[in-house]
């Protein structure tokens, strides 16, 4: 009987030993979190990866024991990952459609909006290319497949080629919205993963023609920007943060991060850190617009 009670007393001990290292650990995380200690995801538009990249860079440097990861994928990949609980933050060039709500919604997600800043579409060709200008019906019926030669729209008698992201993109989705008036891109589209491949491309063949964001056309090589008019009529306007900012430049949109919830800890602490001073900062050195 003895040889029972003491078993049970040993037990008992260790049970409460548990729970009280159990509840220690948990206040320490809460504690860790809240001094920036962590580990968070970032995943989603490849158009905003090198913004989040220089965000991470800069926010791990005041945050030491904080570590921030950066996955591209396009708006839509990342936005599946917010709904299947797979990442902490959401990148979008573009808003959650309607299905996406209602999805996240059915899986107990209510994801959080926050606009961090803005973001020209640029048009790109290559420099051997002496178009200078597009309007808007030309780039619609260039990217449908209506028009198939340079010759057609001021240039040189030779065929166009077509560069697009892949449709999980939000600067896919975005343009195809926006500039071909949500008509199906041209069959002959080369639909490329990632927007620095579509850079690659175009400055590979002189017939190319294809669209990035703001920050990668001015910082891409061996490509060169196309001044975009809203009709025969308008004014061509070259893409920049004046011209986005004030509304000129016909093909803008902002960038977005979701969060699942009312964003807490690290996650609060970055998203801050992206909407404040140092972060708007760096989005103007990264070639996009600042809030």
């Amino acid at each position: 009987m003895n040889n029972i009670r003491k078993s049970l007393t040993v037990l008992a001990l260790a049970c409460a030993l548990f729970i009280l290292l159990g509840c220690e650990r948990h206040s320490t995380d809460e504690a860790a979190t809240e001094k920036g200690v962590g580990y968070i995801t970032v995943k989603g538009s490849d158009t905003m990866v090198h913004l989040l990249s220089t965000w991470a860079e800069d926010f791990m440097r005041s945050h030491p024991q904080a570590e921030v990861s950066i996955t591209g994928g396009g708006s839509g990949t990342g936005i599946a990952a917010l709904i299947n609980g797979t990442t902490d933050l959401c990148a979008t060039s573009r808003p959650m459609m309607e299905k996406e709500t209602q999805l996240a919604a059915a899986k107990g997600v209510q994801p959080r909006e926050f606009i961090v800043g803005r973001d020209g579409i640029a048009i790109i060709v290559n420099p051997q290319n002496p178009v200078t200008g597009l309007t808007m019906l030309q780039l619609k019926k260039i990217f449908t497949g209506a028009v198939t030669n340079w010759q057609e729209v001021g240039g040189q008698d030779r065929p166009i080629l077509v560069f697009s992201r892949e449709s999980s993109s939000g600067t896919y989705v975005f343009f195809q919205e926006h500039v071909l008036a949500k008509a199906d891109y041209t069959q002959r589209a080369r639909l490329l993963p990632g927007t620095s491949a579509v850079v690659q491309g175009v400055a590979a063949d002189s017939g190319a023609i294809g669209y990035v964001g703001l920050g990668f056309a001015e910082h891409g090589e061996g490509i060169k920007t196309v001044l975009v008019a809203v009709d025969d009529e308008g004014r061509p306007v070259a893409p920049s943060e004046e011209s986005v900012r004030s509304g000129d430049y016909p093909i803008a949109r902002p960038l977005y991060l979701y969060t699942k919830g009312a964003p807490t800890g690290l996650v609060k602490e970055f998203l801050d850190f992206a909407m404040g001073v140092a972060g708007q900062k760096i989005v103007k050195e990264t070639g996009y617009v600042p809030m």
